[in-house]
């Protein structure tokens, strides 16, 4: 048996939500790999990881979160 590594998805300042996190399951996830919806706060620390698959969303380089 292989296991996928979890993937990396980098995100720019446009694709944070309201007070700089990312939701996943993404849009772009395939309808079969669906999980409860889980926000991960990407603002804090530049990345963040879900804890259902492991997909990694990390803020893009020399990208920096919006002030509200």
């Amino acid at each position: 048996m292989t296991t996928e590594a979890p993937a990396t998805v980098e995100v720019t300042a446009r694709d944070l939500q309201g007070p700089g996190v990312v939701f996943c399951p993404n849009p772009k996830m395939p309808l079969w790999s669906t999980h409860p919806r889980v926000f991960i706060d990407v603002a804090a620390h530049g990345e963040g990881k879900c804890p259902y698959c492991g997909t990694l969303y990390r803020l893009k380089a020399g990208e920096a979160p919006r002030a509200h």
